[in-house]
């Protein structure tokens, strides 16, 4: 026989043994596995949609959403685009929060029912580029760029040439907003601004490529920005310290605004508590923003911050200044009338705008009555 015929069927005949022991041994290998276990149902969270501008997204909606979610409370779905579409939005019901850089705009119907929950201070910053030799700006000149009475860059200590003047083109946008109602007393004023982007990333990158700009931002967005130069405001600069205590003058507040009857308030509500929370304060700071708390004082400075304003802006008389805020900057006897208003309109939920509702109105019985705070009667 030919051995190598042989040495082919020995193979085949060990080839078929092993393979049956291996089949053989098959099940008992898997008896002995121990059994899977299931796989843990996935957590199913509701879903809130926050539409709003991108100042507010990129301060601290989009990190605070984040670990908003790993409480296991609702997911957030973001939308950023500009401050009108997200509080419509919110107040057709196609979103459930939106993110505002302004509190509410008296007798926009579109927000008379919407409830501004405060989140942070923030500070507005001048901003232009670091090739320009400026670094402060007073408020006269900024109320006078604004509306172009001042245009070269000279009358400011700078360069023989135009002051390039940037803006958000989004109709009341909430940085844009803010800084005309402490200028001008209204929001809405109407300014000489020639140069328009479409949110305020696109105006930052305009601004570092031209030494010639000026815009407005928020602090807490570009304050790490290499390419944007800050300017001071009557040589104060804006940080966290001098946004909490109120001396940089050109402070503002960040938003969550909602709708109390909207189908998904009680979710949104949850989000609104966890930014009060400390894992959230902590956030913020990093973002270099003024957690809401942190600042107590600075609703009732509103008042006093006025008259600063209007003093170095030329539209009150210093002395009336002077002596409706005291002779050492005290609060003016208006203040609990003026902080009432504004804790209404930007914290309505708020335990103290209770109080201060309280205090106006010990104010206004007291002022019907002709007697003093103390009991003394008025003008003695």
């Amino acid at each position: 026989m030919n051995i190598a015929v042989v040495a082919r069927a020995l193979a085949l005949v060990l080839g078929l043994c092993l393979s049956l022991a291996v089949a053989a041994a098959e099940p008992t290998a898997k008896k002995d596995k121990p059994a899977a276990k299931p796989k843990a149902a996935a957590v199913s969270m509701p879903t809130i949609i926050w539409r709003g501008d991108r100042a507010t997204a990129r301060a601290f909606v989009r990190e605070l959403a984040k670990n908003f979610e790993t409480t296991k409370q609702a997911r957030i779905e973001l939308q950023p685009f500009n401050t009108i579409s997200g509080l419509d939005a919110v107040n057709d019901g196609s979103a459930d929060m939106a993110g505002s850089a302004r509190p509410p705009m008296p007798d926009r119907a579109e927000e008379k029912q919407l409830t501004f929950f405060p989140v942070a201070w923030d500070g507005l910053a001048l901003i232009t580029s670091p090739k320009n030799p400026v670094n402060d700006i007073t408020l006269k000149q900024l109320y006078d760029i604004y509306l172009g009475r001042l245009t070269n860059w000279k009358e400011l200590g700078g360069e023989d040439a135009p002051i390039n003047l940037y803006a958000v083109a989004s109709p009341l946008d909430g940085i844009e907003y803010s800084l005309r109602n402490l200028l001008y007393h209204h929001g809405d004023q109407a300014v000489s601004v020639p140069r328009l982007y479409v949110n305020v990333e696109k105006l930052e990158e305009g601004i570092a490529l031209d030494p010639h700009a000026l815009g407005v931002s928020t602090f807490s967005g570009v304050h790490a920005n290499h390419g944007i130069k800050v300017l001071s405001v009557e040589g104060m600069s804006a940080s966290p310290a001098s946004v909490a205590d109120g001396s940089y003058p050109l402070y503002m507040l960040l938003f969550v605004v909602s709708r109390e009857d909207g189908k998904n308030y009680a979710n949104v509500e949850k989000f609104v508590q966890y930014t009060n929370s400390d894992a959230a304060k902590a956030i913020l700071r990093q973002h270099d923003l003024v957690p809401y708390a942190d600042a107590p004082s600075l609703p009732g400075n509103e008042p006093v911050r006025t008259a600063f304003i209007d003093t170095h802006l030329g539209t009150a008389p210093a002395a009336s200044a002077v002596a409706s805020t005291g002779a050492s900057g005290g609060t003016p006897v208006s203040a609990p009338v003026a902080t009432a208003d504004f804790l209404i309109r930007t914290a309505p939920n708020a335990a103290t705008t209770q109080e201060a509702k309280d205090r106006a109105a010990r104010l206004e019985i007291e002022k019907k009555n002709g007697t003093k705070p103390d009991g003394a009667v008025a003008g003695h």
